[in-house]
């Protein structure tokens, strides 16, 4: 059982916030990155999630657009400290979170306790031993395809999960190699790349949206 004053005694946190469609979200992060790194090895389970990623940010406003149907289930896998599920479930979508990493995990459900989304689905999943029973109508994630080794575990688990005419997407920042994903689902998949701006006071970044649905 989830208790928000034990993970307040176990980590120390600093707060961000974000607006996603005139919404403001509270999301607590870790504030020193040293108690989750490998000592032996800094780049081994770099905690990648403990950040949120501009494609996230992206990827909630997608969702927040798009029309609620009840009747819909969402996964998201790789879910972090849970931006893009919490901004989902509060505009109305059926979405479950999941993630890997024991930390993540805290986060992502202290983070919906402090955004009013206390009965948030938040469950473990490991992408490579996946253990659900459960079809999903939509499969979304943000910056989840950056390694090789992952795509055909990914692959399996999208053939495993999604439902018959179901719809992935996926969300990244362009960088290099970028094709190269593109070329990898493309032989099962028919693709739709949508690109999306994220603007700063200082700067854009393009994002990327592949909407995916297997070949018929």
């Amino acid at each position: 059982m989830f208790s928000i004053e034990e993970f307040y005694k176990t980590y120390e946190t600093e707060t961000t916030d974000i607006v996603v469609n005139d919404k403001k979200f509270s999301l607590l992060l870790p504030k020193y990155l040293y108690r989750f790194l490998n000592p032996h090895d800094v780049f081994h389970d770099f905690p990648m999630w403990a950040k949120i990623w501009r494609a996230s940010w992206v990827l909630s406003a997608y969702l927040s657009d798009m029309p609620v149907d009840v009747a819909k289930q969402f996964l998201e896998i790789g879910g972090g400290v849970g931006l893009v599920s919490i901004v989902a479930a509060t505009f109305g979508h059926q979405i479950t979170l999941s993630e890997y990493n024991p930390d993540a995990l805290n986060f992502a459900r202290a983070n919906a306790h402090c955004n009013n989304c206390p009965d948030l689905p938040i469950i473990h999943l490991d992408w490579m031993r996946p253990q659900l029973k459960t079809q999903f109508d939509r499969i979304v994630a943000s910056e989840v395809a950056y390694k090789k080794t992952y795509l055909d575990a990914l692959m399996q688990l999208f053939r495993s999960h999604l439902k018959p005419g179901g719809e992935i997407i996926l969300a990244s920042e362009i960088r290099k190699g970028g094709q190269n994903l593109f070329k990898f689902f493309h032989s099962d998949f028919d693709i739709i790349v949508v690109k999306k701006t994220l603007r700063s006071e200082t700067a854009t970044h393009p994002i990327i949206l592949m909407k995916m649905r297997f070949k018929k």
